[in-house]
Order: C-alpha cells, then structure tokens, then sequence
C-alpha cells in the first residue's frame, strides 16, 4: 500500500512539473518601463532636430473647371448666310434664290421649286 503511495505521488510531482514548465514556456514576459525624471517645463530636443509644426496648413484646394468655356481668341465667327458670295441672286422665273458660290453675271443658275424640281435662271 505504501508503495502505491508513492507512485501516485511521484506521478503528481512530474505532471505539475510538466505544466509549470509548458506554462512558463508559453507566457512571454511583460516589457513595463519605468520613468524618473524631473520636467523643467520647456523641452529640449538637441542639436539637429526641430519638433513638428503646431498648425498645419489645410490642402490646396482645386476648384472644378466651368461648365463652359469662352471660345478662343483666334475664333472668328462665320458670316451669316445672306453675306456668303457677291450678293448674288439667281432669278428663275417666278422663283428668287440667293447663290451659295459666287458665278459670273447673267451666268445659268437654278432655283429648287415647290416640288423640288430644278428651275433654270440667270444669276444677276
């Protein structure tokens, strides 16, 4: 009986000390430090080194472009479309039509009619 005894607590003593020692393997240690200092109210930051700006400035800020431009200066605008050639006018019969191209006087020009067809004439 006294040596059941024993092994029963030898086998107690071993397995505590397998986890005492699982335990200690497992657990990392706790990096604390400790500060003592005495503060003199303006801080010191040595030679070389300047601290951070107490304001900083807000971002650019880039606005949108219009929703229209104006148009370049080289930009000419075309002339309306009474002004285009001479001035010229073909005389079809009873149809009156002004020229899109500039022809000689009293050249053959046509006017379209009421129904599209073609209608000879003579420009002025």
């Amino acid at each position: 009986m006294v040596n059941s005894s024993l092994m029963i607590m030898r086998r107690a003593i071993i397995t505590a000390a397998l986890c005492a020692a699982t335990a200690g393997l497992a657990g990392n240690p706790a990096h604390a430090r400790v500060f003592v200092g005495v503060g003199i109210g303006v801080p010191f930051y040595g030679w070389g080194y300047y601290p951070p700006p107490v304001y900083y400035p807000p971002p650019a800020y880039y606005a949108p472009p219009p929703v229209v431009y104006a148009p370049p200066q080289s930009y000419t605008p075309a002339p309306p479309a009474s002004s285009y050639g001479t001035g010229q006018a073909c005389y079809a019969g009873p149809y009156v039509c002004p020229m899109d191209h500039p022809i000689a006087t009293g050249g053959s020009c046509y006017c379209l009619g009421n129904g599209g067809q073609r209608v000879w004439g003579r420009a002025n």
